[in-house]
């Protein structure tokens, strides 16, 4: 079974303070590593909500999480529905909300979901598998000029403009190996030390397809609404974009509340040397008045 390394696990402890009874949401379980940690720690009778977007995911964790029975409800859902599946399983008024934003190891790894520059599969990219939109009707039907805005604003990629122009001469395009070349005959091949080229472009396609900048907002804005008083927000990020608006959401919420990082949390030495994932992991918290 895939074993997950949580990021960041003792600073999300730190911050969401979990405690005996305590009821908590997950709404990212993963693989579960997190939440095991939160429900350890809220026995004997303390409860966890798990959400996720992606079924595979909910699998996982229902295997990783077996061990605390009913104290765990799963539900297949976006983040950005907590609220209604907050008040549909009795969390409203909870102890506090985990956000782990981004996409996991397990999505990664697997080449049928088309998330990897490094393994060849179909070009997919959705992180819940059963919405219609792809990252291949992206590239084969999109107009140039859209593409080049998609890439330039969600992957803040400089030569957006010659890298759609590319995609767009390459078609059809069916694998992430053709997305690949379409965009090394621009930005040329990978070399050591350097960042990927296609980083950039898979990292936009990603964050369009599964509308991730927006899905972030309305998650902000609604779970501040749900958690208690003294209920706290805990939300990891990976890049710039969400970072940027977990910070304004947090210094500007919707209901009153108080920032907890003064600064953003990053992994220390040890933990990078243990999961070099947590490299980009960013950490932010709130409290609610």
């Amino acid at each position: 079974m895939f074993r997950h390394t949580p990021v960041l696990a003792e600073e999300v402890i730190q911050f969401l303070n979990p405690r005996p009874g305590g009821f908590f949401i997950d709404v990212t379980v993963g693989a579960g590593g997190h939440s095991r940690v939160i429900l350890e720690l809220t026995a004997p009778d303390g409860k966890l909500l798990a959400i996720d977007q992606d079924e595979s995911a909910l699998t996982q964790a229902g295997q990783e999480l077996a061990v605390f029975g009913p104290r765990v409800v799963f539900v297949h859902a976006n983040f950005r529905e907590v609220a209604q599946v907050a008040a549909a399983h009795g969390f409203s008024g909870c102890d506090g909300v985990l956000a782990d934003i981004g996409i996991s190891s397990m999505m990664v790894d697997d080449p049928s979901r088309g998330f990897s520059f490094m393994r060849e599969g179909p070009l997919d990219m959705r992180m819940d598998r059963t919405q219609p939109l792809t990252a291949a009707e992206v590239v084969n039907t999109f107009s140039e000029k859209d593409i080049a805005d998609i890439l330039f604003h969600y992957g803040e990629e400089r030569r957006s403009r010659a890298i759609a122009r590319s995609i767009v001469r390459g078609r059809p395009l069916r694998s992430t190996a053709d997305l690949v070349r379409a965009i090394e005959r621009v930005a040329g091949r990978p070399r050591y030390g350097r960042i990927h080229p296609a980083t950039r472009t898979f990292q936009a396609l990603r964050i369009f397809v599964n509308d991730e900048l927006k899905n972030l907002e309305i998650f902000l804005d609604s779970s501040m609404a749900i958690v208690g008083s003294r209920g706290r927000i805990v939300v990891i990020t990976f890049h710039s974009l969400e970072d940027r608006i977990v910070k304004q959401k947090f210094r500007a919420p919707a209901v009153a509340g108080s920032v907890l990082t003064k600064k953003v949390v990053a992994a220390n030495q040890k933990e990078l040397q243990r999961n070099p994932r947590s490299r980009s992991a960013k950490l932010r918290a709130w409290e609610r008045s």
